[in-house]
């Protein structure tokens, strides 16, 4: 109805017909001066104060050039790697958005906007400049939480909303800095929930909207028409690199999640609950196979003893349909509901078992720290000398984003110009044998390779993925 008497105050009182069915609906012309002036001022005054601009700065070294460099005789000889003199610094900057959550100063922006920053300002719409330092780098959901010293002044500040209750066509207000113009509002609708082919954080989950974000919108607010924070801009669809009304905002229900973390000091890391399963999304082929009636949902595989899925009575085959009151249609929406639930709440799982339903709690606990982490730096006359290895666990694999039901001994750092280095081994690695001994720990490690030192040829095992590597090294 606001939108229809906007509409016909922007058309200076022409009747505008609507087809609806067989009949047609006329839309009346504005009848008093507050139906003509009907405006989202007041709401952006509201909400305005709340939203800030975050100013990342970052020193770069980088290899001062000859004058000569460009010269075609020097670029013959020389290539562009004709460079002379020390290593020089600069600065480079880059501008975001960000919102004030609480009014003691936490705000709210998108990791991409303060990464690899060295430095950060934070800009308030009256002008006002505070350095702020990072409680929480988020890369997972491309959050980030600031906090700024306000000398006990309270600033305006933002409230959550339900993302939850949002609805397709309704009214929001997205509120940033693009380009660096300056705080810009625009309006739009929400297109779209749940949107899952985004690619920008591992948990594909988006709102999407026609509210105009350009470059510099990352982190503004979208907000409802009660003056509500409903989500985080962005991510937008572009071909050119400006708005064509397809724009992304991280949910407020997430956002809510890891601005509590943040708040609680759990060291600068999200602490999320897990499930204790692999899952795969139940396709049109795998429903068919499972005599289902429709794609859609989850299927259990293998199930972690002990762990929330396996207290819930989850049997590897079943196939999970809800949580609580909402679909799970694939494993990002699984995912999502999972990671905006608080560690120790609990919640109803509807699944399917040889197609008879079934319910159940699940009660949602953090990934365990079994077995310990034991992480330890190899040195000596082997292939894997400089690198850093731990004992995987299910929280350990959570935090370095591999499959929580994998075990073993995993690789979390690595020596530049090291053995390790020249074998090829990164981060994330999994070391499964030496010599044709399996080592499921790293002690196991230890003393396969110091049985086998002073030994020429080494037969090593390592999986990336999905994919398992043997190879020869000969040191």
């Amino acid at each position: 109805m606001l939108l229809g008497k906007m509409m016909s105050a922007v058309t200076a009182g022409v009747v505008l017909l609507a087809l609806v069915g067989p009949g047609a609906v006329a839309q009346t012309i504005p009848t008093s001066q507050q139906q003509i002036s009907l405006s989202f001022a007041p709401l952006v005054k509201q909400v305005a104060p709340a939203v800030v601009n975050v100013f990342t700065k970052r020193v770069v070294r980088e290899q001062a050039r000859s004058p000569f460099a460009n010269d075609p005789f020097f670029q013959r000889f020389f290539g562009d790697r004709f460079s002379f003199g020390m290593p020089r610094e600069r600065v480079q900057s880059s501008l975001g958005s960000g919102v004030i959550v609480r009014a003691d100063g936490i705000i709210v922006t998108n990791n991409h906007v303060i990464a690899n920053g060295d430095t950060f300002t934070v800009a308030l719409s009256d002008r006002r400049e505070f350095e702020a330092e990072v409680l929480l780098a988020d890369e997972r959901t491309d959050l980030a939480i600031l906090k700024i010293d306000t000398k006990g002044e309270a600033l305006p500040a933002l409230a959550f909303g339900d993302s939850d209750g949002l609805e397709v066509g309704d009214l929001v207000l997205a509120i940033g800095n693009p380009f660096g113009v300056g705080q810009t509002v625009t309006s739009g609708i929400v297109s779209a929930l749940a949107r899952t082919q985004v690619g920008v954080t591992d948990y594909q989950f988006f709102i999407q909207t026609d509210a105009a974000i350009n470059p510099g919108n990352s982190g503004g607010a979208l907000v409802t028409m009660d003056g509500r924070l409903v989500g985080v801009n962005t991510a937008i669809f572009s071909r050119t690199g400006g708005s064509i009304g397809i724009g992304f905002a991280i949910p407020a229900n997430m956002v809510r999640l890891v601005v509590a973390s943040a708040a609680d000091g759990n060291n600068g890391r999200v602490v999320r609950p897990w499930l204790g399963a692999s899952v795969q999304t139940v396709t049109s082929e795998l429903s068919q196979s499972l005599g289902l009636d429709r794609p859609g949902g989850v299927l259990i595989g293998d199930i972690y003893d002990g762990g929330p899925a396996d207290k819930a009575g989850l049997a590897t085959g079943d196939v999970v349909r809800r949580l609580d009151v909402h679909d799970v249609v694939d494993e990002n929406a699984l995912s999502y509901r999972l990671a905006t639930r608080e560690v120790g709440s609990s919640v109803s799982i509807e699944f399917l078992r040889g197609g008879i339903p079934r319910t159940g709690t699940l009660v949602l606990t953090a990934p365990p720290e079994r077995p310990a982490r034991d992480v330890t730096q190899l040195d000596g006359p082997h292939p894997f000398a400089g690198a850093t290895v731990a004992n995987l666990s299910p929280a350990l694999a959570e935090e370095l984003r591999l499959d929580a039901m994998q075990s073993g001994v995993v690789v979390t750092e690595i020596v530049r110009r090291s053995p390790a280095n020249r074998l090829g081994v990164q981060p994330g690695d999994i070391i499964l044998g030496v010599n044709n001994e399996r080592v499921e720990n790293v002690d196991a490690l230890e003393r396969a390779l110091s049985r086998a030192s002073g030994v020429g040829n080494w037969q090593v095992s390592v999986k990336r993925g999905d994919q398992v590597f043997n190879t020869t090294v000969r040191l």
